[in-house]
């Protein structure tokens, strides 16, 4: 098998290659977990994401972070698109990520992160859900994406309790092609939702993973919204009327510097929630999560890089032992 020599050459993993090497879902998220842990007790160093705009519904984020516990640090240079499934037949989220050694710098691997990105984004979601919401009998998933198709993968695994998952997207053939290709591998009922209010009154658990843009759409409706429910938004303040966190018994986000990035670049023009605790707080046991059954707690995770960089870890040690990819002299 072809290995990396320190310095003189690196790993260069596309797509194909890192979906091949199969790593599982508990991988994932026991990856992710070790992380936002390290990043709940401060151990991390992770600045928050700077970006630009070519358009108004389109981001690009450059995300580095070091976890000295995981002998792990790099950075991932990520773009969102929305339209380009649509227009160009291209997925909405591409990028790469840098993963170097810690001891000298040099870069070590350099790899697609689609696959990454659509992996680590739903295992801190269904990781919170977990912890937020023990024993949900049913899952409500806004978008049938990318990330709408893996966040039902993780949830149907990993929710122990879970008997429904309700899917909707603004394109209903989207929704009905995502419940036709998953339910054969899914243990739980799988169904499309008929509407956003309809969605949000009948699931106790609820995620999004739309678009993001600055001036909320507020598409599910505060009066929608009950207590007891678990509200875990991909998609900042896009989905969500903007009431809705702001009478929360407990809004967490996974990053206070992060979601402090965004208030001031306008994604909350109503002004930001009280923010009770972090995610990696929370499932550190630093800071309570859900106190009571009928609480309403809203869990916003934008996404971080700690959470790029073990998983990227991860996908480093496979292909180092697989010798998948192609090695590149530096």
């Amino acid at each position: 098998m072809s290995q990396i020599t320190r310095g003189q050459n690196l790993r260069y993993l596309s797509r194909k290659d890192v979906e091949n090497l199969g790593i599982s879902r508990r991988t994932v998220l026991d990856h992710v977990r070790r992380a936002l842990v390290e990043h709940g007790h401060k151990r991390t160093e992770m600045p928050a994401k700077i970006g630009v705009h070519p358009y108004e519904d389109v981001f690009f984020h450059a995300m580095p972070a070091f976890i000295p516990e995981m002998d792990v640090v790099g950075a991932k240079w990520i773009e969102c698109y929305p339209r380009n499934p649509r227009e160009f037949g291209l997925p909405q989220t591409t990028g790469v990520l840098c993963l170097n050694d810690v001891e000298t710098g040099v870069p070590l691997s350099i790899m697609d992160c689609t696959w990454l990105t659509a992996a680590r984004t739903p295992a801190v979601t269904v990781l919170m859900a977990k912890e937020l919401h023990p024993g949900a009998r049913s899952f409500g998933m806004f978008g049938a994406g990318v990330q709408g198709r893996e966040h039902v993968r993780y949830a149907a695994e990993h929710l122990d309790s879970l008997e429904e998952i309700v899917v909707f997207d603004r394109f209903p053939e989207v929704a009905e092609r995502l419940v036709a290709d998953l339910q054969p591998e899914t243990g739980v009922k799988l169904r499309v939702g008929a509407s956003i209010e309809q969605v949000v009154k009948e699931c106790e658990v609820l995620s999004s993973a739309t678009l993001v843009v600055r001036e909320p759409l507020a598409l599910a409706k505060s009066e929608w919204v009950s207590a007891g429910q678990t509200i875990l938004p991909c998609d900042l303040n896009t989905f969500w009327d903007p009431e809705i966190p702001m009478r929360a018994d407990a809004y967490i986000t996974d990053s206070t510097e992060e979601h402090d990035l965004f208030v001031e670049m306008g994604y909350y023009p109503g002004g930001s929630p009280r923010i009770a605790a972090e995610s990696g707080e929370v499932l550190a046991g630093l800071k309570p999560g859900r106190t009571s059954p009928d609480q309403l707690i809203v869990n916003s995770n934008i996404g971080m890089a700690v959470c790029d960089m073990a998983v990227a870890a991860a996908i480093h040690e496979a292909a180092e032992a697989a010798g998948a990819g192609q090695l590149l002299e530096l």
